[in-house]
């Protein structure tokens, strides 16, 4: 067991310690040996073992993982007790898998990775988990305690890596620490705002105690009284950690805190609301949190009784259904320079409001977010609430409902924003419907998916231009259906979320909408989709370039330069890892809606599907920001 090295390379490093300073009764120290030697004699058990029965506890069912020897008794450990254990071809994959579980589940998402590169391959995942306000879970080996510093095989600074991007970050030191730890960090991660978490456990606390104990011995150590010091120091080193390691521990659930609006808060909002003639409601993500998604059908129904036109974002696209009349699609920033009162429900002023000069200032704003930097951000530039919660927009909403029972939205309001959904829709049908230089039409290829698209489909969104194409075609049918990265703006999420998504939802079709150059980040997960039996289906929008960056690029500075790709054959790269790829030409534009029902027909079979659709440049996103 290389992590553990020679153990001998530290007999110098003791000569300066007082003996005062180690003073501890051979009583005491012969007893503590005698009873884990007699444990261990009976069962071996290790700190993986703890971290299992903690998280089957709390209810998860996947731990997503790329396999290395720091954590491997957490993954067996797991797996002896039903949790399933998920291995990916990247440990970012893992951590996206693990945000989609717990965007999907409404419980915590956990990955579990090695030490050193295996945790530095997560960065970008877990700062989009933090900023997508995910609530998760990230375990990662590290080297033995006594060799932490000292040069061990992947031993870095970890937990500086990792403060930064989580709300609480813990290093085990004993086995005991493992439970209490691990159910901290759990409850943290889903109260206030959710967001990840991160726990570094050594490899000597996982590991059984016998083979510890072995390992961290001297062989030959020195004679005299520093061999003694030695070999007595590093004797109690591993007392200390398996010391009450076996005691009986709670390790169900601890409560988890969600801040709510104050009934006064809730009352000025309600007599707001139903002074106001041309309201709107901003839904963001954080409306789909626990406890909310309990009462999916009776919050649509309560937004659509009260008929205040809502648009929606993120995670909250789907929320109202396929065709609620008070889901606005098109015309948002007209709208909200209309808008006499605002709600921002879980929405933030950043660049997707572009930080607040969307809202007119002569409007009523009123915001609520669980976060107070999110709540106020860029108020003091570009906006000004007119009532700021902090608190949990989904709730908020429903209480708002039942406070404005009987009172309902002004109808030639919703009405004339609807109708300008029509038009803006009716014309990119037209759009269509044009012929493209060599290759297919975008909208095109996305009208038809869309049609075709099961009920109870969820999209997965990865990409640029055509993933922003997309968005304005393509129609989730319902709450939790459609997964996008997040404010981060991350390309890759594609296979970890369609991979976490499909194994939360095994009787859903999971469509992940690729650009051909966020394709390159996962497509190796079609390896993971055929191990694991997860069929989803891929559509990769191939229009040989980054488009969304060259199309500012060529524009301002004249140059093409890193933005061109190929028109690779990914569909043989599918066929390689043992799904199905379809390549799809101009010549196949009459046979598109049969492919199409053929690759989900290969996905229902349980054959992970994708689909290589060369497109051609339409003017449809012209002046579409990429920076």
């Amino acid at each position: 067991m290389e992590p553990f090295g020679d153990i001998c390379t530290f007999l110098g490093c003791f000569a300066g310690i007082a003996l005062g300073g180690l003073v501890f009764t051979a009583y005491k120290l012969g007893l503590l040996y005698q009873l884990l030697h007699k444990t261990e004699t009976k069962s071996p058990r290790n700190g993986g073992e703890s971290v299992a029965e903690v998280l089957r506890a709390h209810g998860i069912k996947f731990v997503f993982t790329l396999v290395g020897g720091h954590i491997s008794p957490i993954l067996v450990a797991c797996e002896k007790l039903g949790i399933r254990i998920v291995d990916t071809r990247h440990e970012a994959t893992a951590v996206f898998a693990a945000d989609a579980v717990a965007r999907l589940s409404g419980t915590v998402g956990v990955a579990v990775v090695t030490a050193g590169p295996g945790l530095t391959n997560t960065v970008t995942a877990v700062k989009n988990a933090q900023m997508a306000e995910s609530p998760l879970l990230l375990m990662g080996g590290a080297a033995a305690t006594l060799l932490q510093g000292r040069g061990a095989l992947q031993d870095i600074d970890q937990m500086s890596l990792f403060k930064p991007l989580c709300k609480f970050c813990a290093s085990i030191r004993t086995v005991r620490e493992i439970v209490p730890t691990v159910r901290k960090a759990l409850a943290i991660a889903q109260s206030g705002t959710p967001g990840p978490v991160f726990i570094e456990i050594p490899i000597d606390t996982l590991y059984p105690f016998h083979l510890v104990a072995e390992e961290v011995q001297v062989k030959n150590p020195p004679k005299g009284l520093m061999g003694k010091i030695v070999t007595w120091y590093l004797k109690n080193h591993v007392m200390n950690i398996f010391a009450g390691a076996w005691e009986a521990r709670d390790v169900s659930p601890l409560p988890v805190d969600i801040p709510y609006a104050t009934d006064d808060q809730v009352q000025k909002c309600i007599e707001l609301l139903s002074r106001a003639k041309k309201p709107v409601i901003v839904l963001g993500s954080q409306v789909t949190l626990p406890p909310t998604p309990r009462f999916y059908l009776f919050y649509r129904k309560a937004l659509e009784t009260l008929g205040i036109p809502c648009f929606l974002g993120g995670m909250a696209r789907g929320i109202l259904g396929k065709n609620s009349p008070i889901h606005i699609r098109q015309n948002r920033r007209d709208a909200l320079k209309e808008a006499d009162l605002v709600l921002l429900a879980g929405t933030v002023c950043d660049f997707r409001l572009s930080y607040g000069r969307v809202l007119n200032r002569r409007s009523t704003i009123i915001a609520v977010n669980r976060d107070k930097k999110q709540l106020l951000k860029n108020s003091d530039l570009f906006w000004k609430p007119t009532v700021a919660i902090q608190g949990d927009a989904g709730s908020f909403l429903l209480r708002l409902s039942k406070g404005l029972k009987g009172h309902r939205c002004p109808e030639e309001w919703p009405q004339k924003l609807k109708a300008g959904d029509v038009t803006k829709e009716n014309a990119n049908r037209c759009k269509a419907d044009e012929k493209t230089e060599r290759h297919l039409n975008p909208l095109k290829v996305l009208h038809c998916v869309d049609e075709l698209m099961s009920d109870d489909s969820i999209i997965v969104a990865d990409g640029g231009d055509f993933v922003g194409t997309a968005a304005y075609i393509m129609r989730p049918r319902g709450p939790l259906r459609w997964l996008d990265p997040g404010a981060f703006g991350t390309l890759g999420v594609g296979g970890g979320f369609a991979l976490g998504a499909k194994l939360c939802r095994p009787e859903s079709e999971v469509w992940i909408i690729y650009g051909d150059g966020s394709l390159g980040y996962s497509v190796a997960e079609f390896d993971t989709f055929t191990r694991h039996k997860t069929p989803v289906i891929a559509l990769v929008g191939n229009d040989a370039c980054w488009s969304q960056i060259s199309r500012d690029q060529v524009s301002i500075l004249g140059s093409n330069v890193a933005c061109g790709l190929a028109f690779t054959d990914y569909h043989i790269v599918a066929d390689g890892f043992g799904g199905k790829g379809y390549l799809i030409g101009r010549e196949d534009e009459d046979r598109l809606s049969d492919i199409i029902s053929q690759a989900q027909k290969e996905s229902r079979e349980g054959k992970a599907t994708l689909l290589n659709v060369l497109i051609g440049v339409t003017g449809f996103r012209e002046g579409s920001i990429s920076i």
